[in-house]
């Protein structure tokens, strides 16, 4: 069959002929539909984040998928169920971690990531997986399942982070989001939508320049456009208001010390980013005074699980059509897949597609 992947040392996505993959016991074969390409996608290929399986030459790339299942193999499933799998997987055995039902908060050497580190991904014609880590979606949202893995992402992200507020009564009312991606597109979206904020309240930053599909749709949302090279995030409070939820998604390092200073007194800020290696000076005494003196946090979040992609579902599917139309930028058979990875100021969300749903084989 064929999939994407990436050789050692190749950098570049390339498409390959491997084994279809037989179903063990507890296991579905799934038909592949679609799979998103994101920002990990580029780092795995650049070799700044994941690895490869043990003793592999390749990765087959791909962790955001939606597929039918072919082969319910004697598991709970049926055929054709449409499914998204989660991403994390156990890397040696059982461990607490996944004993718990909780892989998404275990610490690195105690999972792999398919398509990401350790484990082949799911961007082939077929995949098999474990039920257990199989989530089943309305068939209306075949097209855009691809879509359930990064929402999920942001569900966990802020039930972390209202959960940091818990021990007293939160309303939060402002709300910006750090970074104008897919991915902060889809989490101010939900702010609006499932969070209840008003549009009017909400602001999305980016670095991009008008006229701009991206800041078309945070303006349709309602939303405001924040330009960080007009305005730093922490000078935002000054020219607009001081905001009790930071959603950071831009792996800028520099935004999780300026969202400090733009929280207001009892706000909290979601780190989701992962930055690369970059020295500078900052108040650390001012800092530490901001999140002390004003019941300030900071929640760090990364990856998710069963009960993050089922609520995601919900969230996706009370998605206007217009949204997921304006935001998925280009579809891509495997003959021009290679399109599906290019990054330019037009891309906002691609996909390899290798099968329909209405297909039959």
């Amino acid at each position: 069959m064929k999939a994407i992947a990436v050789y050692q040392g190749d950098g570049h996505p390339s498409l390959v002929d491997v084994p279809k993959p037989e179903p063990e016991a507890g296991e579905a074969l799934v038909r592949t539909l679609r799979v998103g390409v994101d920002g990990t996608d580029h780092e795995v290929l650049s070799g700044g984040h994941g690895g490869f399986p043990e003793g592999e030459e390749y990765l087959v790339l791909g962790h955001e998928a939606v597929g039918v299942v072919e082969d319910p193999n004697g598991t709970d499933l049926e055929r054709g169920d449409v499914v998204v799998p989660t991403v994390r997987r156990r890397p040696n055995g059982a461990n607490e971690y996944f004993q718990r039902g909780e892989p998404d908060m275990a610490p690195a050497g105690e999972y792999h990531e398919r398509g990401i580190d350790g484990a082949h991904g799911f961007m082939a014609e077929y995949f098999t997986s474990p039920a257990e880590y199989l989530v089943v979606i309305p068939e209306a949202l075949a097209s855009v399942g691809f879509l359930v893995e990064p929402v999920s992402i942001s569900e966990k992200a802020i039930e972390h982070a209202y959960a940091s507020r818990s021990a007293f009564e939160w309303n939060p009312e402002s709300a910006l989001v750090l970074g104008n991606g897919s991915l902060g597109l889809l989490t101010l979206a939900m702010l609006g939508l499932e969070y209840g904020y008003d549009a009017d309240r909400l602001y999305c930053l980016g670095r991009r320049d008008r006229p701009d599909p991206t800041i078309d749709i945070i303006e349709e949302l309602g939303a405001t456009y924040v330009d960080s090279r007009e305005t730093p995030v922490d000078e935002i409070p000054d020219v607009h208001e001081s905001m009790d939820f930071i959603y950071e998604a831009t792996g800028f390092p520099k935004h999780v010390f300026q969202s400090v200073h733009a929280l207001a007194p009892n706000g909290v800020a979601a780190l989701l980013g992962v930055p690369s290696d970059w020295e500078f000076e900052v108040d650390g005494g001012a800092f530490h005074s901001e999140l002390v003196l004003h019941n300030k946090a900071l929640v760090g979040s990364v990856n998710s699980h069963v009960k993050h992609f089922e609520a995601a579902t919900e969230s996706l599917a009370a998605m206007p059509e217009w949204l997921l139309d304006s935001l998925v930028t280009g579809i891509y058979g495997l003959d021009e897949f290679e399109r599906a990875f290019d990054d330019d100021d037009t891309t906002i969300k691609t996909a390899v597609q290798f099968s329909t749903y209405e297909e039959r084989r």
